[in-house]
């Protein structure tokens, strides 16, 4: 598992910086999770609250996703990646900047949104 963390948090941190960067496919659901996480983090005077412990198990429990400890850990790791980011983007005097978001270039189909939501 710590390879794919490490590679995860390569891709994340590629992407934060605007590179386009391959997310091996083992780690695409943890990435997944941490993107729906991220969306939902609360934000303070001084920029965003890390993702806690809490918000990944009421996550997984409302979604019923079910997910291992090695798993949360690399959650956090990938969050542990954003937070510096975000850090390093109030420290250069742009605390308004949001990191790049991750958007397919596939896009949305009939035939896709059926697959994505089961109908």
């Amino acid at each position: 598992m710590n390879r794919l963390k490490q590679q995860l948090c390569a891709a994340l941190e590629g992407r934060l910086q605007g590179h386009k960067v391959r997310v091996p496919d083992a780690g695409t659901e943890l990435l997944t999770a941490f993107m729906a996480l991220s969306r939902s983090r609360s934000y303070h005077a001084s920029g965003p609250n890390p993702i806690t412990w809490e918000a990944l198990a009421a996550w997984s429990q409302m979604m019923r996703n079910p997910i291992p400890p090695h798993h949360a850990e690399i959650i956090m790791a990938l969050d542990d990646v954003w937070m510096r980011d975000a850090a390093r983007r109030v420290v250069q005097g742009n605390p308004d900047a949001q990191p790049a978001l991750i958007v397919s270039s596939t896009p949305l189909s009939a035939g896709l949104f059926d697959a994505m939501v089961g109908g």
